[in-house]
């Protein structure tokens, strides 16, 4: 057979082959993506045991078991964020006896003459229910159960005389508390629009105060304040100034970490920022020619 002719030949042959080749499988439609099981606070709660400095007494107070958490960046002001948990709300134990109640960071830092004023203000005006809670079952503390266990604390904070510091970061925490009540309810929509507005004013003016007390802190006491060094409060103040519109006093605490020669690289990109949203907030307010 002609070469020609053998190739028209096998052409259709292929042809045919090719029709016939099976189809490769079709792969599979990807499962849907599984929904993260609903969690609740009490899935990152414990019950630590706690003496309080003042009568003695031995209860429980709860705790978060801060390696099951899983922490968000925090906001704009250092206000930190973790799913499913506010763990801001957690962060005070109160003695159910006596009534002496402090931000666990500033438990046991008492003086016997602190000891003595809460024993006389304090103690004597508190009505103990008489339950000492020693279970180690927990309960998720709402918003206002939150709150009101931190204003019992700044009560403390200042019948004891506390540093400054240790009320205006008592103020900022109950801020930060407001600020978490204004945003449960403002996911609820219309339903929560009346509370998410309250919450949002009691933010405002404890957040005030919280500036103010950190502002004087910073003149009077030395660094660590609250646990925090300068350049972490440098931008927390920062931060704090530019929420409460005063562009001038962030635009100079901004400045000061970017210059800064112990400012880690984290520090200054958030400095930096910061700057950027000053400049365009000047920028924006100024009046058009």
């Amino acid at each position: 057979m002609p070469l020609w002719g053998r190739k028209a030949a096998e052409e259709p042959a292929a042809q045919q082959t090719k029709q016939e080749a099976p189809k490769p499988a079709e792969q599979p439609k990807e499962a849907e993506e599984k929904k993260e099981p609903e969690h609740t606070e009490e899935e990152f709660l414990l019950a630590k045991t706690v003496t309080c400095p003042v009568c003695d007494q031995v209860f429980k107070s709860y705790s978060v078991k801060s390696g099951r958490v899983r922490r968000l960046p925090p906001d704009f002001d250092l206000r930190p964020q973790s799913k499913f948990i506010d763990t801001n709300k957690y962060e005070v134990a109160s003695c159910p006896k006596c009534g002496y109640t402090s931000m666990n960071r500033y438990w046991t830092n008492m003086t016997s003459g602190q000891m003595k004023l809460i024993r006389e203000q304090v103690s004597t005006r508190y009505k103990p229910s008489g339950v000492v809670n020693m279970s180690n079952e927990v309960h998720a503390y709402s918003y206002d159960e939150a709150i009101k266990r931190y204003k019992l604390s700044l009560f403390c904070s200042m019948i004891k005389k506390a540093h400054t510091s240790e009320m205006a970061y008592t103020y900022l925490k109950i801020a930060w508390l407001y600020r978490g009540m204004a945003e449960e309810a403002e996911a609820l929509g219309d339903e929560g629009k009346a509370k998410a507005a309250e919450a949002r004013e009691n933010e405002a003016t404890y957040y005030e105060k919280a500036y103010d007390g950190m502002v004087d802190a910073v003149a009077t006491e030395n660094f660590p304040i609250c646990g925090m060094d300068e350049t972490t409060i440098n931008i927390l103040l920062a931060s704090m100034a530019y929420k409460l519109e005063k562009y001038d006093v962030a635009s100079k605490l901004v400045s000061t970490v970017l210059v800064s020669r112990v400012a880690n690289s984290a520090a200054k990109d958030r400095a930096m920022a910061l700057k950027e949203k000053i400049v365009v907030k000047l920028h924006k307010d100024q009046p058009q020619q």
